[in-house]
């Protein structure tokens, strides 16, 4: 079975989509600045989803493993420093599926902001970041980290792809393990500006009615 490597599978997002690979068999690398953080994250993962393969490493180790699909799962404030980590362990052909959101905490803000990013969106910096020949797909930006923990529980959401369409599929095939999610093509990673920005819509949403929404869209079949 192919390896998926989570960067920042720590925490709350990422250790919820280590646990929706691992279900689906896929053999699972914890990246992390801190190995051993990782090492106790993939043993609790084993202990959720036994007799999964999910080891925990050094992010550049984790990006190593990766068969195809590397998935960053960190904080705006450490996306930069995260890519140029993994930047000799990433190979042509690869894709990086960036759920970051520029989000103003990262200076101080508050949550349902966003700072300007100079290249436009947190995907087009990481497109920026990684070697020639990796492609980097936006996605999974308004996906509850909650949602994805409970194994048990349909993920009733649209996500937006945006990005190259060859490497939109290979994140689509990956996410099509999760029940419920629906990988939306939203276009190009230009639309990473759009598709960024309804996160802190939705954490606004969250705090005013005290509840979690999410997005789905009708008049849609056709997935990404």
């Amino acid at each position: 079975m192919a390896t998926v490597a989570v960067l920042g599978g720590t925490g709350a997002l990422g250790f919820g989509l280590v646990l929706r690979f691992a279900a689906a068999g896929y053999q699972v690398a914890i990246g992390s600045r801190d190995a051993d953080r990782a090492k106790a994250a993939a043993e609790r993962a084993t202990e959720l989803v036994p007799e999964a393969w999910v080891h925990g490493m050094s992010y550049a180790d984790a990006a190593a493993d990766a068969t195809r699909l590397v998935v960053l799962t960190v904080p705006f404030a450490s996306q930069a420093e995260t890519l140029k980590a993994v930047s000799g362990s990433l190979r042509e052909g690869m894709v990086v599926l960036d759920t970051t959101v520029p989000l103003a905490p990262a200076v101080g803000g508050r949550p349902t902001q966003l700072v300007g990013v100079w290249q436009g969106s947190a995907a087009q910096q990481a497109a920026a970041l990684v070697p020639a020949g990796v492609r980097v797909v936006s996605a999974l930006h308004t996906i509850s980290a909650a949602a994805l923990t409970d194994l048990g529980h349909e993920v009733d959401e649209d996500t937006f792809l945006a990005g190259a369409a060859e490497a939109k599929k290979v994140v689509a095939d990956h996410l099509q393990v999760v029940p419920g999610l629906r990988a939306i093509d939203a276009g190009p990673l230009e639309a990473s500006r759009l598709t960024e920005s309804i996160t802190p819509l939705l954490i606004g949403l969250n705090m005013r009615y005290k509840t979690h929404t999410g997005v789905r869209i009708t008049g849609l079949e056709a997935i990404a």
